[in-house]
């Protein structure tokens, strides 16, 4: 199809330069719908973008809908703070019946605001106040927010730079295979930890994603997650594990570590936690860190009740009966196939894919070509965004819930793109 590119005066004119992903996108979005969107000239978008990942039962899911519109008619509460509400307690009574009891996880639920840097802001506050030291460790590569603490553990310089002032008491660490084999796990960190003029002040935690999203989908193995809680727990560090955008079933088990068998101290959740998009988000930690004080931490919106519904909708309908695992499983394996015919038809070397369930990123050493790749799809009616300190990285995020035609048609968009734009 071709797209002839909206009138958008009124946002170039009165919204901020701030703005990106509309630029990539030059179209006016009206309504969506499972894995599409719409705009108001009638064009149609097969959506592998998923709201960055908060969208993983699709737009408008019709269950979830339901739930939220019934909830709406009946003048359920909107607003609530961190009060109790009949929506709160069914959501928890669901997060604990259906997610946490089945993992024999221990985990109290905190509401920290309506977004995952709330999250994050809220464990690093939590780890320093229980063991009374400033220092956290993160990983090269590592997103975990905007906002400045959560800036001070992530590693693009481009966001860091935005923060206007000294980004402090973060420490970043090579993440898994960042010297390409060729340095033992955890060399330089456990050197640094050890030596007594290291000059490394003893962290309180090690916040790590176990795949980086933003960070060019890299993705960090079984036993190098497994090595690295027990260098945490040998050296008195909590263990955070950022599953804002790779939780909520985004990897295949609803949280990202799973296969990993470990149990992180503290978990944050966002994203995809609400079912529909709405904000809302999680953090969570074993009982003995909860040495909170009664509104120590707090936020106006912690209490999203609308978002409660549609949560405990969604963990009710998709994770009650172990079914979502076993299709995003299924799901990625179609997306790894496809990914394979892409790098062997291209005949490039120097292109390469990787990704877990359904979180996937096709690498291009030929670094302005992933965003010329995304344009080109976006062209053909297919939402990509890149990922990657460069930009060189083409991610593809698709909802839990498509459909495996939907998905075949997606990926030969994208491999139509990768051949136009060689």
């Amino acid at each position: 199809m071709t797209i002839t590119p909206p009138a958008l005066s009124v946002f170039e004119t009165l919204e901020s330069e701030v703005r990106s992903y509309c630029r990539g996108w030059p179209a006016v979005f009206d309504r969506a719908q499972g894995s599409y969107l719409h705009d108001e000239d009638g064009h149609t978008y097969l959506d592998f973008f998923a709201g960055a990942g908060s969208l993983n039962y699709g737009h408008n899911n019709p269950v979830l809908k339901r739930a939220l519109i019934d909830y709406i008619e009946r003048d359920g509460i909107t607003h609530g703070l961190d009060m109790a509400t009949v929506a709160k307690r069914a959501f928890l009574e669901s997060f604990q019946n259906v997610i946490l009891r089945p993992r024999d996880l221990p985990y109290k639920v905190m509401f920290p605001g309506p977004t995952g840097t709330n999250a994050v802001e809220a464990a690093l506050k939590l780890a320093r106040k229980v063991k009374g030291r400033e220092s956290v460790v993160s990983f090269t590569n590592a997103f975990h927010g905007m906002s400045l603490g959560s800036l001070a553990v992530t590693g693009n310089a481009f966001k860091r730079a935005g923060a206007g002032i000294p980004l402090v008491h973060g420490t970043p660490m090579p993440f898994d295979n960042y010297f390409d084999g060729q340095v033992p796990d955890f060399l330089w960190f456990e050197r640094l930890l050890e030596d007594q003029g290291s000059g490394l002040n003893k962290p309180a935690a090690v916040i790590v994603e176990t795949v980086q999203g933003e960070g060019g989908i890299n993705v960090a193995r079984a036993e190098w997650l497994r090595a690295l809680q027990d260098l945490c727990h040998r050296q008195d560090m909590l263990l955070i594990v950022d599953d804002i955008q790779m939780g909520c079933g985004r990897t295949g088990g609803f949280f990202s570590f799973e296969e990993a068998g470990i149990t992180p101290d503290i978990v944050t959740l966002s994203k995809s936690i609400s079912g529909y998009g709405l904000p809302m988000s999680l953090c969570l930690f074993k009982p003995e860190l909860d040495v909170w004080e009664p509104g120590e931490h707090n936020g106006t919106f912690r209490g999203n009740n609308p978002a409660f519904v549609t949560a405990a909708a969604a963990l009710d309908t998709y994770w009650a009966d172990g079914q979502m695992e076993k299709q995003t499983l299924a799901r990625g394996e179609q997306v790894e196939q496809a990914l394979l015919a892409i790098v062997a038809e291209s005949g490039d070397t120097g292109l390469s894919f990787r990704g877990r369930g359904l979180v996937w990123g096709l690498e291009f050493t030929d670094k302005p070509r992933a965003s010329a790749v995304c344009a080109r799809a976006f062209e053909l009616g297919l939402l990509l965004e890149t990922s990657g300190p460069e930009s060189e990285v083409v991610k593809l995020l698709p909802a839990l819930t498509v459909t495996p035609d939907e998905l075949d048609e997606g990926l030969r968009i994208l491999a139509r793109s990768v051949r136009e734009t060689a």
